[in-house]
């Protein structure tokens, strides 16, 4: 949806459909990362909205991915820190997104990383 809106020419926006596997996840977003060295990432589900999070946190998983795996120390990633803060104000994005009148629900949400 966020390719459909259209973006202001100096945005580069890149849209990648990612499955729902721990090991996959793991291997493919570093990847990304380092490709394009993004100014800010957003993950969105198929749920129709799209979630910010001001702070993700790196353990507590337990639910079994598409592959019906979970990793055995419950963590995204191994020996990351317990939670990563943005220091982005997603009320105020929340906000403004809601103001341009969108069909696009956007939601706070401290979810894992």
């Amino acid at each position: 949806e966020l390719e459909k809106l259209g973006l202001r020419d100096d945005v580069d926006l890149h849209v990648y459909e990612v499955p729902v596997e721990y090991q996959t996840v793991q291997r493919l977003i570093p990847a990304l990362w380092k490709k394009h060295s993004p100014q800010v990432s957003s993950c969105k589900g198929l749920s129709g909205q799209v979630a910010v999070g001001p702070c993700h946190r790196g353990g507590g998983l337990g639910r079994l991915d598409n592959c019906r795996f979970c990793p055995g120390s419950q963590c995204c990633v191994e020996g990351g820190p317990e939670c990563i803060d943005s220091i982005i104000d997603m009320d105020t994005v929340c906000k403004r997104v809601s103001a341009l009148g969108l069909d696009v629900t956007v939601t706070i949400y401290a979810g894992r990383y």
